[in-house]
């Protein structure tokens, strides 16, 4: 039986960790957002959390599964970012820096396009970590220049300005590389026209 507000969801919420360690323990840990969803800034909108998307047992189980799949859709078209915006493993500092400048501006626009409400802010950071592992950093170098690039200057409820984004992307390559990265981008359209076809 269902526990209501009376019960504080208590039912719900059982109900919720109990699928989450089902599915994590049945296909690893890349489910583990499945339910993030877009309330709590993260990608997925086939369930909208345990007190509205728990309800009969066939229900449940339907929204569980549109869930889980959503999220690694979600995750399969992210990895294939990474790959397409990561630096060639023979770039010089300065085209590191070019490449990872323009994978983070493409990065934040991708969160911020993904559904996420007002916590986007975290997707963001979470992703862009994320990126900076698949190029070679280790969880802790990333997680310290996410943090010096952004800063606290994206808002809740605030979409940033065209101009701030490409700010801290600025800021990140620089940060790492020591190379500010190239300025006019014309020399690259084709490179650029590519990537932003990439975009959903």
């Amino acid at each position: 039986m269902l526990s209501g507000t009376a019960g504080w969801w208590q039912g719900e919420s059982w109900c919720e960790s109990q699928i989450d360690g089902i599915l994590r323990e049945r296909y690893g840990p890349w489910a583990w957002g499945w339910n993030w969803i877009h309330r709590d800034g993260g990608p997925v909108g086939g369930w909208t959390g345990r007190t509205t998307s728990v309800t009969t047992p066939e229900e449940t189980a339907e929204r569980v599964v549109n869930a889980l799949l959503e999220w690694r859709e979600w995750l399969e078209w992210t990895a294939r970012r990474f790959a397409e915006l990561a630096p060639p493993p023979d770039a010089t500092p300065e085209d590191r820096s070019w490449h990872l400048e323009r994978a983070c501006v493409r990065l934040v626009n991708h969160t911020m396009d993904s559904g996420a409400d007002n916590a986007w802010r975290g997707q963001t950071s979470i992703v862009l970590c994320w990126f900076l592992t698949s190029t070679g950093l280790t969880a802790a170098e990333a997680e310290r220049a996410v943090e010096e690039a952004i800063g606290g200057r994206f808002e809740s409820w605030v979409v940033p300005e065209p101009m701030l984004v490409e700010s801290v992307g600025e800021d990140l390559a620089l940060d790492l590389t020591g190379h500010a990265p190239y300025r006019d981008h014309r020399e690259r359209a084709a490179l650029e026209a590519f990537h932003d076809r990439g975009r959903r």
